[in-house]
């Protein structure tokens, strides 16, 4: 006599367990395997070239950060809802199914942005041959390369959008010295003239541009 009791994975108990478990590694699953690492620290590297202390706050940096990211992740998600998502839904896969077409369309964004000296690194570390087809390559080196790539990446666009805001501080600083006003602030005072500069030039515009094609 078969048994009813017996959990599998359309049991709802299971599909929630299921669905627990995976918005708990959503967060890790965001920032290691999509373009919202790089676009988080420009970002929080734009507000302290400004010197801006807060502003933006934090909630405002990861919240345009989360937009910017399902802007350029858009048609990775069309083809993971397209192929992975809605497929599943309708139970016409199962999960491992599910999982293996997903792996397609992310590794491939992740390789895009993946530098061959950082893919190289990982494939020795793991004893792995450099295989003839990079879509081979194994997630488990393919998600550090990546992530290594784009904070290289990040801290590289970080490093040009200082320059011009510390020419700024250096100029101030240098004009309050030969005031003798050394007791004042520099950044106090470079703070206006940073704004001032970054609203002219349309500042906004410029960075999220570079970031967005920076991706492509």
């Amino acid at each position: 006599m078969p048994n009813n009791n017996v959990f599998t994975i359309d049991h709802p108990l299971v599909s929630m367990f299921v669905m627990l478990s995976f918005l708990s590694v959503l967060p890790a699953l965001l920032i290691m395997f999509t373009s919202f690492t790089r676009t988080v620290i420009v970002l929080s590297f734009l507000r302290q070239a400004i010197g801006g202390q807060q502003i933006p706050p934090n909630i405002v940096i990861i919240g345009l950060s989360l937009f910017i990211t399902i802007f350029v992740m858009s048609p990775t998600l069309d083809v993971l809802g397209t192929n992975v998502i809605t497929p599943l839904m309708d139970k016409k896969i199962t999960l491992n199914e599910a999982l293996g077409r997903a792996e397609t369309p992310v590794k491939k964004f992740m390789l895009k942005q993946t530098r061959q000296k950082d893919l190289a690194l990982f494939l020795n570390l793991a004893k792995v041959q450099t295989p003839k087809d990079p879509m081979d390559i194994p997630i488990k080196v393919a998600a550090p390369a990546f992530a290594i790539s784009e904070l290289k990446t990040s801290f590289e666009m970080g490093f040009l959008l200082y320059l011009p805001f510390i020419i700024i501080d250096m100029v101030v600083a240098s004009v309050l010295l030969s005031m003798g006003m050394m007791m004042v602030s520099p950044v106090m005072i470079s703070l206006p003239f940073k704004l001032m500069l970054f609203v002219l030039v349309d500042g906004w515009n410029l960075v999220i541009n570079s970031l967005v094609r920076s991706f492509a």
